[in-house]
């Protein structure tokens, strides 16, 4: 596992051990990439289920100013740590240690909006529409923000959801990405 493109482009990263996360593979991280960026002039960020950190740290290496990482598993973290200082990208990130829907009340406490928020939740404990109503009803999004949604390819995610609206849907083999971002129509309206 790698950093694909971008300032940090060939720094190798460590994965979490054992079979509890399942890393973005270098092929999808890089058509990822291509749909939403490929290349970001700042923002802010939030990788929830983090797992090694790899999307976050992409995204800063191609150019985000800040990621909020996310993972509840005490080893995930320990990584998304080793990765982030073996990157340089301490003083770009916080690291916390959280369930995710817990992290999502927090950061609205923070009345935080982001330009990219990256979820990769485990594929047999799908809880994305879940967590993409939490984001839409609390506008944790910023107009021009995207969602990234990583998923099995055979979960068929809804068009809308609320002022949410699917842009993109793509499959790579078993995983499947969709994305969504608010809808200007349904947000002028309100």
């Amino acid at each position: 596992m790698r950093v694909v493109s971008g300032d940090l482009k060939g720094r190798i990263l460590k994965a979490v051990p054992g079979t509890s996360t399942r890393p973005t593979t270098d092929k999808v991280k890089e058509s990822l990439f291509n749909m939403i960026g490929p290349y970001f002039t700042g923002g802010l960020g939030l990788d929830l289920f983090a797992g090694s950190g790899g999307l976050g740290i992409e995204a800063l290496s191609r150019g985000l100013e800040r990621v909020i990482f996310v993972d509840r598993e005490g080893k995930a973290i320990q990584i998304i740590n080793e990765n982030l200082k073996s990157c340089g990208l301490e003083e770009k990130a916080e690291v916390y240690r959280n369930d995710a829907a817990r992290a999502l009340k927090a950061i609205q406490k923070r009345n935080l909006v982001f330009n990219y928020i990256f979820l990769d939740p485990p594929y047999k404990k799908q809880q994305l529409v879940k967590l993409l109503e939490i984001i839409e009803n609390e506008r944790l999004i910023n107009e021009d923000g995207l969602i990234v949604c990583e998923h099995a390819s055979d979960i068929q995610l809804p068009e809308k959801i609320g002022i949410l609206k699917q842009t993109r849907n793509e499959k790579y083999g078993i995983i499947g990405i969709t994305l969504y971002k608010l809808d200007a129509e349904d947000e002028g309206e309100e």
